[in-house]
């Protein structure tokens, strides 16, 4: 099985929506199963970005539990939208959210870790249907509040979803081509690197705006796990980054 995890830009519009839809059914043709991780759709100012909602009261400055509620209903929208798209196109397939994402966490409202991965709800979807759509950047206390995993937690949904369900590649889609050797925007003899190691990669994510969150990154190579960023928009093959070696896991995923 596959996971795929759809960015913000790729979620935008119907238009976008569709360049998903194609490669999710690419993914289910070639791999079977395909677990989709959704980011909220657009950036800041589009109605329901994450940076859009939660702006709509002064008061979420004091109180963060109310405001990782209303920031996780980006995503929440998002999955809601592309689940109804797919079925429409005749990709059926199971939403998840909530306690059935699996991801248990800290009560550190705003940038919770993560403290376990319960993927028997998954796998029961899994069971039933070839494709599961998962709202990222949140999880749930063991009381069941929504909580949110940080700037960027989308990714790190997914490389934990990776790492427990134990899938052949993690697919993310980006606006870019993939990893370049510069950024194209100030530098026009920037090309695409199509293979890296994870030390590779970690170099380049070293600034403000990485093309993977750093902690996804960390997490995916921990486990051993191969990504491949691609653009949304294409059919390019985009780069992969490459673990040096396949063993081993962490207890944070053996609790199912």
């Amino acid at each position: 099985m596959i996971i795929q995890k759809f960015g913000g830009m790729a979620m935008q519009s119907e238009a976008s929506r569709k360049h998903c839809i194609l490669h999710i059914r690419n993914a289910i043709r070639q791999y079977n199963k395909a677990v989709i991780v959704v980011s909220a759709m657009g950036r800041a100012g589009d109605a329901y970005a994450t940076d859009t909602l939660i702006t709509l009261t002064s008061a979420f400055k004091s109180d963060s539990k109310a405001k990782d509620l209303v920031a996780a209903c980006g995503e929440m929208i998002a999955a809601a939208v592309i689940s109804a798209e797919l079925e429409r196109t005749g990709i059926e397939n199971k939403l998840l959210y909530g306690q059935s994402i699996g991801l248990e966490t800290s009560e550190n409202f705003g940038d919770a870790e993560v403290q376990a991965v319960h993927t028997s709800a998954i796998e029961k979807a899994l069971d039933e249907t070839s494709c599961v759509i998962i709202p990222g950047f949140q999880g749930t206390t063991a009381e069941g509040d929504i909580t949110t995993l940080g700037r960027g937690g989308s990714d790190l949904t997914a490389a934990l979803l990776g790492a427990a369900l134990k899938a052949q590649f993690i697919e993310y889609y980006k606006d870019v081509p993939g990893v370049m050797t510069y950024n194209p925007k100030e530098n026009a003899d920037a090309v695409l690197i199509s293979k890296l190691t994870y030390p590779e990669f970690h170099q380049l994510l070293n600034n403000s705006h990485p093309i993977v969150q750093k902690k996804a990154a960390e997490t995916a190579e921990q486990h051993h796990l191969t990504l491949h960023i691609r653009n949304t928009f294409s059919m390019d093959q985009g780069t992969l980054i490459v673990p040096a070696i396949h063993h081993g896991s962490s207890d944070i995923l053996s609790t199912r």
